[in-house]
Order: C-alpha cells, then sequence, then structure tokens
C-alpha cells in the first residue's frame, strides 16, 4: 500500500504587490493553521519517508512547517517546479514518478490542481480544499507509477476550519 497526503499551501499574503506570484510568503493565518494542520497529519501517521513541495514561497514554507511537526528533514524537501502551475495529468506524473522505496509521500501544491487531482482519485466530488488542507490517499498498490482512481481511497480529508 502507498499513502499519498496531498496538501494545499496555506494561507498566503498578498500585502506586497511588488511579488511575483511565486514568492509570495504566508500570512499570520498560514502561519498558525500549518502547524496546527501538521500536528494533526502527525497524530495520524508516522514520519513521511518523502516530502515534496512546489517551488511557490507559501507551499515550500507550508511543507518546512508541516516537516518540523512530523520530525522530517527540512533539508530533504524535495522541490518540484512542475508542480507549481500543475494540471492534474502533471501531478499524476509527479506521483507515479515517484520512488518505489516511499510508502507515504506528502505533496504540498496550489488550486485548482489540488482540488482536481483528489477528486479525480477519490470521487470525493470537493468544492474546494481549502488552504492547509490535507487529503490522505491510501493506493492499493506496491509500485507509484500504478497509482489510479482504480485503487485509491480517501483515507482522511482534513482542514484548519474543521478544527
Amino acid at each position: 500500500m502507498k499513502l499519498l497526503a496531498v496538501v494545499r499551501h496555506a494561507k498566503s499574503s498578498w500585502d506586497d504587490t511588488t511579488l511575483d506570484d511565486i514568492d509570495r510568503p504566508l500570512n499570520a493565518r498560514g502561519l498558525r493553521d500549518a502547524p496546527r494542520m501538521g500536528q494533526q497529519l502527525e497524530r495520524r501517521r508516522s514520519t513521511p519517508d518523502h516530502m515534496i513541495s512546489s517551488p511557490a514561497n507559501r507551499a515550500h514554507s507550508t511543507a518546512e512547517i508541516f516537516a518540523e511537526r512530523l520530525g522530517y528533514p527540512r533539508p530533504d524537501i524535495a522541490v518540484e517546479p512542475g508542480i507549481y502551475e500543475a494540471g492534474v495529468q502533471d501531478l499524476l506524473s509527479v506521483i507515479r514518478d515517484l520512488d518505489d522505496a516511499h510508502d507515504f509521500v506528502v505533496l504540498f501544491g496550489h488550486n485548482p490542481a489540488v482540488t482536481s487531482l483528489v477528486n479525480a482519485l477519490t470521487s470525493a466530488g470537493l468544492n474546494n480544499v481549502p488552504t492547509c488542507g490535507v487529503a490522505e490517499i491510501e493506493f492499493e498498490v506496491d509500485y507509484w507509477r500504478e497509482a489510479a482512481a482504480e485503487n485509491a481511497r480517501m483515507a482522511e480529508f482534513d482542514f484548519p476550519k474543521k478544527r
């Protein structure tokens, strides 16, 4: 079995209009929510085998906060440029290319792709994965390349306002 936790980055700031989108930081709510959601994931799961993030500041910052809560070495967070501005097929490619030695992976990305991915894999019918939302998807496979809707199920869906 493989487990994928898909995390939409925490709430980001729009205060500095001179920043490029990729450089926007987390705002106060994001800095509050990310540790709480990382703690919730820690309560349900062990330390991930692998963490992978969009290069966007807000996504990578969220990943670093989760890593600290989950006991995952922050320098080992992989940055995958293809996650930024990805579509569902792009994210599926990233997932299917994961090293099979990793059984539990946490991926940090952006909407609308995160919501679309969760719906495509689980038929959850979600309108929106909120900022810092975590969808835990279990795959009944031995190899990431086999990850598909046919062998996936939503194990947990959590988000800050649920708490």
